[in-house]
């Protein structure tokens, strides 16, 4: 069985919250998915060192160069995200379609992905609704003080 999870990622991928900030996150997330007995749900708050993959995992199809719009080969992505362990100082790589230098965080992928340095994650959400509605990432962009983007992924 796949596990699901839905995140919450800064559009800024260096940017990290206060602590402070992070635990009214959370505090706020597992409030709007309860976690009732039995299930196999997690919320999780990361501070990563590095800038961090936060993909969409077996969801991806697809991912298009930004330079030369051509697929870049899956296999490419998977190879690069397993060589680095997802973990990176600097986003730029040469790309295979084009052999041009691009940043990680703009190729096109056919499902939200991203990078970043901080993520609240809900693992197996329980609740009927498993995204984040457009309200609750207001809120939680509100408690944060930052702009946040979704990613879902099947892993």
């Amino acid at each position: 069985m796949s596990d699901f999870y839905v995140s919450l990622i800064p559009t800024d991928v260096n940017w990290q919250p206060t602590g402070a900030a992070a635990v009214e996150a959370e505090a706020y997330v597992r409030r709007v998915f309860p976690d009732p007995d039995g299930v196999q749900q997690d919320v999780t708050v990361e501070f990563y060192d590095r800038i961090t993959v936060v993909d969409a995992g077996e969801n991806i199809k697809q991912i298009t160069c930004p330079r030369c719009d051509r697929n870049i080969p899956l296999d490419w992505y998977e190879d690069l995200i397993e060589e680095t362990e997802g973990e990176f100082d600097s986003l730029t790589v040469t790309v295979p379609c084009c052999e041009t230098a691009v940043a990680l965080d703009t190729l096109k992928f056919d499902w939200p992905s991203g990078f970043a340095r901080f993520e609240i994650a809900v693992a197996n959400p329980a609740r009927a609704e498993h995204e984040f509605t457009p309200d609750e990432i207001g809120a939680v962009e509100a408690i944060l003080g930052h702009p946040l983007r979704q990613v879902v992924a099947h892993i």
